[in-house]
């Protein structure tokens, strides 16, 4: 059975002029269904400010927080199926762009690096498996042609 999710995409142009000459804003919104509107743009990384908009999400840092978002959420199942309570999760992942064959530039790797607080004890190999599944079952991890490594914090009470 497939699924099918969607996203707009929408930029406008403020100058007609400063587009034609190369000097326009990459600035744009990304609209989900429920309402939510994201601001976003290039990576200040690639097109400098002013025609980027650095507190705008941009295309690689998405990719980035959705293996990370999607591995904390099968996490949390297979933690809580498990038997494993959880205060908290955060995850400061990471995403490495280089150069791969034929020179394109691409993303190269990802490190997710959670850091879950749990109520009491935690079982040391619970949390093993569950981060191991989580990685197994990710549907975006599933979907990348890079290694996304995880490399989880120890446990805190």
């Amino acid at each position: 059975m497939a699924h099918l999710y969607e996203a707009t995409v929408e930029w406008e142009a403020e100058d007609l002029e400063a587009f034609a000459a190369k000097r326009y804003s990459r600035a744009h919104r990304w609209r989900f269904d429920g309402g939510t509107v994201v601001p976003a743009s290039s990576s200040p990384l690639v097109v400098r400010p002013p025609f980027s908009d650095p507190a705008g999400v941009d295309p690689e840092e998405a990719l980035v927080a959705s293996l990370a978002s999607c591995h904390m959420l099968f996490f949390l199942d297979l933690a809580s199926r498990a038997g494993l309570v959880i205060k908290s999760y955060r995850d400061q992942a990471q995403g490495e762009m280089g150069t791969v064959a034929g020179g394109k530039t691409a993303m190269i790797k990802t490190v997710l690096r959670p850091e879950v607080v749990f109520a009491g004890e935690a079982d040391s190999a619970k949390v093993a498996e569950a981060h191991h599944r989580a990685h197994e079952l990710c549907y975006i991890a599933n979907s990348v042609n890079f290694p996304v490594m995880v490399e989880p914090k120890e446990a805190a009470q």
